[in-house]
């Protein structure tokens, strides 16, 4: 497994911390050549990819509302839009998404965002003891209980991945 010591905080670390939740940072060294950021996660940190998730943005009826799904399938758009009420989704711009979140792509966390967006989480995170989510800079993610995951972030969990 690629771990390295961590080099210092992000907001997503810094909720973590002062949520008082158990969690552990794992950090590799990323390539900027990698196709698939999550992917790459898996593959650097030795770990199954369908327990890696990956924090993608999406406009819901003109909201953007943040979907977590594992690195190894995709997001289901109309899921996730049933999944909040809505009717239609697509994929928001990359930037809206950076600055919605206040995260760079291939490093959106969940966790610590700018501000509070509608989060679903893929119920298949429930099938783990432990997930692993971007702390909120590429190269570096953070492992926790997938019911700490969903309570930080007032999640649902949806079949929203496929």
């Amino acid at each position: 497994m690629a771990r390295k010591k961590p080099s210092g905080g992000t907001p997503a670390t810094t909720a973590l911390t002062a949520a008082g939740v158990t969690f552990t940072i794992h950090e590799y060294d990323h390539d900027p050549r990698s196709e698939s950021y999550g992917g790459e996660a898996a593959a650097a940190m030795g770990i199954s990819p369908a327990q890696v998730f990956k924090t993608l943005l999406a406009d819901v009826d003109g909201a953007l509302t943040v979907a977590v799904v594992p690195v190894s399938g995709q997001l289901d758009l109309k899921a996730l839009a049933r999944a909040v009420g809505g009717r239609r989704a697509a994929m928001a711009d990359p930037r809206a998404a950076e600055r919605a979140t206040g995260y760079v792509l291939g490093g959106i966390s969940p966790l610590g965002q700018k501000r509070a967006h509608p989060t679903v989480v893929d119920e298949t995170a429930l099938d783990h003891a432990t997930v692993f989510v971007s702390a909120g800079r590429r190269g570096m993610e953070v492992e926790l209980a997938p019911a700490d995951l969903v309570r930080l972030t007032a999640a649902t969990t949806a079949p929203v991945g496929r």
